[in-house]
């Protein structure tokens, strides 16, 4: 099967560069579901909510998923290509290869989110404001975004009004964490000088960018190296006799 064979300087060259090459994807493997979990634990998946979309949250999953198992095989990858076993190489591939897929499709979906985030956010965002008072997730989710990123309705505090809906208590400025000034000045006006009077569309269009470009970027260039990966493989495969 090839275990232990001696091979030429050509054959080492690619064996040392298979576990080189493994090493790289195991840590990068790492960094992805580092990323993915930072994600998560920055509320990304309240936006979806916001804007009508789950693709950048349903990404990030498989981006989370993706990471760990590539970090796995990939460690298994530097053992198969020490040892020279050809059984393992193939099996090896195999998995690359679908693995490869998978941190491909990842990567591309945060790019497609960013990509339809511009087109349609000011208008998604719009939509779910009307059902702010009746669905619970909503609510939840425009309080998250108002009170993170310090801004109000869609292009401004009068937005909630436009809709005859009380500005929610989110919009207030925080006095400490936990604790807010009570802005509200009336039905359908604010106290300026203690609310967020600045719209979140521009906020919430730069805090999804930046997390979808992130993402999307490290599972593409985590996907590279792992082409790279089977291109060694196959060729090692084929050197061991």
């Amino acid at each position: 099967m090839g275990y232990g064979t001696e091979m030429d300087s050509c054959g080492r060259c690619m064996k040392y560069s298979l576990f080189f090459v493994n090493f790289v994807i195991f840590i990068g493997g790492l960094v992805i579901a580092g990323l993915a979990t930072w994600a998560l634990l920055d509320k990304v998946s309240w936006i979806g909510e916001l804007v009508g979309n789950d693709l950048l949250t349903g990404a990030i999953y498989v981006l989370l998923a993706g990471g760990i198992v590539v970090a796995i095989v990939s460690f298994f990858g530097c053992i198969g290509a020490s040892r020279e076993v050809k059984c393992m190489l193939l099996t090896y591939f195999i998995i690359v290869f679908l693995l490869f897929v998978t941190m491909l499709i990842g990567g591309v979906l945060a790019y497609v989110f960013r990509e339809k985030l511009v087109n349609t956010l000011e208008r998604e965002m719009s939509s779910s404001m009307r059902t702010y008072d009746s669905h619970k997730v909503v609510r939840e989710a425009w309080d998250t975004t108002q009170s993170t990123l310090h801004c109000c309705g869609v292009n401004g505090w009068r937005d909630w009004g436009n809709l005859g809906l009380n500005v929610p208590r989110s919009c207030c400025r925080e006095i400490q964490p936990g604790q807010r000034f009570n802005c509200n000045a009336g039905a359908d006006t604010v106290n300026p000088s203690n609310a967020y009077l600045v719209g979140c569309i521009n906020g919430t269009q730069i805090y999804m960018q930046k997390h979808a470009t992130i993402m999307g970027g490290a599972g593409i260039a985590v996907a590279c190296l792992m082409f790279f990966g089977m291109v060694f493989s196959c060729i090692l495969f084929k050197m061991i006799e």
